[in-house]
């Protein structure tokens, strides 16, 4: 398989992912599940995105889709849409998967998957993490990882507009 294909072969599409639930369960695979925006990946995105994939085999990204975006982020964003943002992360090596959610939050697609750990940025109070309730319940593991100062989106985009 070239590589192109690959990386696009690591897109789920979220009617599929039973058949790879199944396949990691039968292959004993500790699936680790974060979620984000991943609009303008940097440093601080792939710093905590190797973190995570730290705590278990598989790493499952659960990405929003773009109007899931701009209802969270505004109008103006995303800067990159759904597929760029999506074939950016599953060309990363320690990135086995990424799935694209509609809703504000992936609550839902946690219901789906049930991973075995959840990541999320320390900024968050672990209780208070979507699918917290899902992931403890089934004796998983809520973990979370300190962001790189200095390091956003936001940021970005805010020194792109003083230049």
């Amino acid at each position: 398989m070239d590589k192109l294909n690959i990386i696009q072969s690591k897109i789920i599409d979220i009617n599929n992912i039973e058949s790879h639930l199944t396949y990691w369960s039968l292959k004993n695979k500790k699936i680790v599940f974060t979620n984000g925006c991943f609009d303008i990946l940097h440093r601080g995105h792939i710093e905590y995105l190797a973190q995570a994939a730290n705590h278990g085999d598989i790493l499952l990204i659960g990405l929003n889709t773009d109007n899931s975006v701009r209802r969270i982020k505004g109008n103006s964003r995303p800067v990159q849409d759904q597929i760029a943002r999506a074939m950016v992360l599953a060309s990363l090596q320690f990135v086995s998967a990424v799935i694209l959610f509609d809703e504000d939050t992936p609550y839902e697609l946690i219901k789906r998957v049930k991973p075995d750990v959840l990541v999320k940025g320390s900024d968050y109070k672990t209780e208070d993490i979507v699918g917290y309730d899902i992931v403890t319940a089934k004796g998983g593991e809520v973990v979370t990882i300190d962001f790189i100062e200095g390091y956003s989106t936001t940021s970005i985009i805010e020194k792109l507009k003083k230049n």
